[in-house]
Parts: structure tokens; C-alpha cells; sequence
């Protein structure tokens, strides 16, 4: 009895360390994996931090974030617009507009001067087809953030927008396109506050404007030939301290892909949902052509059978329907 027992016990002893030699063995298993999972999460950020840095400022999510900084805007500003005593004094970056009952508008750099005057950066993107409507677009929702209820017309700020294209979208081989207001038959300006430019990085006219778009093809950290610009590009591109941002960077370009990867499958899959939906119709049709023609072939059968003086119980168990089925077609002759 006695060996029994101690047997019992040793039995019981060794299940336990067991179950505590598979719990501890689960649990490193797990640390294992979490650790691993948050070695791969780290491995993906830096590789999509060093795919960001390839981008040049042509890009409108790495040129918000690299003119997200008042030395650099104020760079760019000032070439395009000719002004080199213009100062920025606050900048806003993916700058969200919303209205109840219209479309939401997100400015890739809104800046304000010390004049009051407000500056919208644009970089072309590539679905749009009416870029006159996007600039007007843009300019109508910024008004409507500006003028505050009670506010009179007149305290309205100007507004700059400033389209940037990789492309010359108007192909008269300009760098630089500035939109003039003139009461038609006469050189009477219209002002109304509102003031479009387009520059575009294809025409090179060895001008100043041409020099900065040549920069923001390349975005190269090692060309120090823009300034300010230059020196944000490379603290972004190459300082310890840039890390951060381009981490930004890379998360919002990662989420723009993952959106526009699920709306090209969304199309695609109606591409095929139609196509799919042309074929099975094809099929279900071909089906249902067969099935009204012997159906139709049945009730000639039967009217032939009933001439012969065959009856509607005869003919209905040669062709296999029901009586009401053979009365019915007879009528229909």
C-alpha cells in the first residue's frame, strides 16, 4: 500500500513540473514571437523611413513636412514670389478645411505673412484633370475659413496660391505662369484678393524659379545650393534628429499606399465583378434558353398529341408535366 501511494506522489509531483516545464515553454515561446514581431515592426519602419528619404519634394506629404518649418517655406516663397524681404511668421501643414455640406479641402502648406496675406502651396496630384477648378477650389475654402460672421468683406486677406506641377501643364514653355485679372476689352486689373501661380519643374530657363524646381526634383541632402530649404532637407535626410519626422513621412506615404491599393482593387474587382457578371449572365441565359425551348418544343408536342385525339392525361404522362400544365398550354393555341 505504502509503495503505492509514493508512487501516486511521484506521479503527481513529476505532472506538474510538466505542466510547468510546457507553461514555461509557452511563455518563451511567446516572448519569442513578440519579440520578433517587434523586431519585424522595427525592421519595416526603418526600411520605410530609408524609402522616404529617396523622395524628393515633388511629393506632397515629404514637401508638407519639409515645408513645415518657417526658414524653408520662407525660402520658397520668397523666389516664387519675387519678394525677398517676405516673412512667414506661422505656417500650418496638411491643413484640413471642413464644411458640413461640401467637400473637405486639405492644404499641403498654409502660410501666413507679416502682412496678413496668406500663402497655399499645392503640389500636383496626379488624378487631378481641372487644375484651374482646384485652385478656385481651394481659394473659395479659404475664404470661408477666414471671413468670421460680423467681419466685413473688406477684412478679407489676400490669398496666394501656389500650384507646383512636375509637368508644364499650360505648354507655352514658361516656368512660371501668374494669373492676371482684366476687365475684358481694357487693362483694368481686377483685383478680388485672389492670386494664382503655377510653376512647374520642366522648363528650365536658368532662372532662380527653375534653379528651386531643379532642387525639389532631386531633394538631394547633399546640395546645400537652396539655403534654408537645403539646410531642412538635410537635417530630414541625414541628422540623427530628423528621425522623427521622416518616421511621419513614412507612415503617411505607407497609409496613402494601403488607400489607394484598396481603391484600385475596389475597381479592379468591379472589372471583374462585370465581367464576371457578363459571363454568368451569358451562361444563365443559354440556360434559360434551352429551358424555354423545350418547354415551348413540349407545348407543340402536346397540341400535336391532342389533334391526334390523344388525352390530356396521355399526353401529360409522356411528356412528364402535370394535366393543369397540358390545359394550359392548350389554351394558348
Amino acid at each position: 500500500m505504502g509503495n503505492g501511494k509514493n508512487k501516486t506522489d511521484r506521479n503527481k509531483i513529476d505532472g506538474n513540473k510538466t505542466k510547468k516545464t510546457v507553461a514555461t515553454t509557452k511563455k518563451k515561446e511567446a516572448g519569442k514571437a513578440a519579440k520578433q514581431q517587434e523586431t519585424s515592426f522595427l525592421r519595416m519602419k526603418d526600411h520605410l523611413v530609408e524609402q522616404a528619404r529617396g523622395f524628393n519634394l515633388l511629393s506632397n506629404v515629404f514637401m508638407s513636412v519639409a515645408l513645415n518649418d518657417i526658414p524653408a517655406c520662407q525660402h520658397v516663397i520668397r523666389i516664387i514670389t519675387g519678394n525677398p524681404s517676405l516673412t512667414v511668421k506661422k505656417i500650418r501643414s496638411q491643413y484640413r478645411i471642413s464644411k458640413i455640406t461640401a467637400h473637405d479641402a486639405i492644404l499641403d502648406i498654409l502660410a501666413e505673412d507679416s502682412d496678413g496675406h496668406l500663402v497655399n502651396i499645392e503640389i500636383q496630384r496626379k488624378d487631378t484633370i481641372d487644375h484651374a477648378r482646384r485652385t478656385r477650389f481651394y481659394a473659395a475654402m479659404i475664404d470661408s475659413e477666414c471671413l468670421q460672421k460680423g467681419k466685413d468683406y473688406g477684412q478679407m486677406p489676400d490669398v496666394h496660391i501656389i500650384y507646383i506641377s512636375e509637368t508644364d501643364l499650360w505648354e507655352a514653355g514658361k516656368a512660371i505662369y501668374q494669373v492676371e485679372k482684366k476687365f475684358k476689352g481694357t487693362e483694368i486689373p481686377y483685383d478680388d484678393g485672389v492670386h494664382v501661380t503655377y510653376v512647374n519643374a520642366e522648363v528650365d530657363d536658368g532662372s532662380d524659379i527653375a534653379k528651386l524646381m531643379n532642387y525639389f526634383k532631386t531633394a538631394n541632402p547633399e546640395d546645400m545650393s537652396q539655403g534654408d530649404l537645403s539646410a531642412r532637407v538635410h537635417f530630414l535626410k541625414r541628422e540623427e534628429g530628423g528621425y522623427p519626422e521622416m518616421c511621419e513621412v513614412s507612415e503617411k506615404i505607407y497609409k496613402e499606399g494601403i488607400l489607394e491599393g484598396k481603391k484600385e482593387g475596389i475597381l479592379e474587382g468591379k472589372k471583374e465583378g462585370i465581367l464576371e457578371g457578363k459571363k454568368e449572365g451569358i451562361l444563365e441565359g443559354k440556360k434559360e434558353g434551352i429551358l424555354e425551348g423545350k418547354k415551348e418544343g413540349k407545348k407543340e408536342t402536346a397540341f400535336r398529341m391532342k389533334e391526334k385525339g390523344c388525352s390530356e392525361t396521355f399526353i401529360a404522362d409522356i411528356l412528364k408535366v402535370s394535366v393543369n400544365d397540358i390545359q394550359q398550354w392548350l389554351t394558348e393555341f
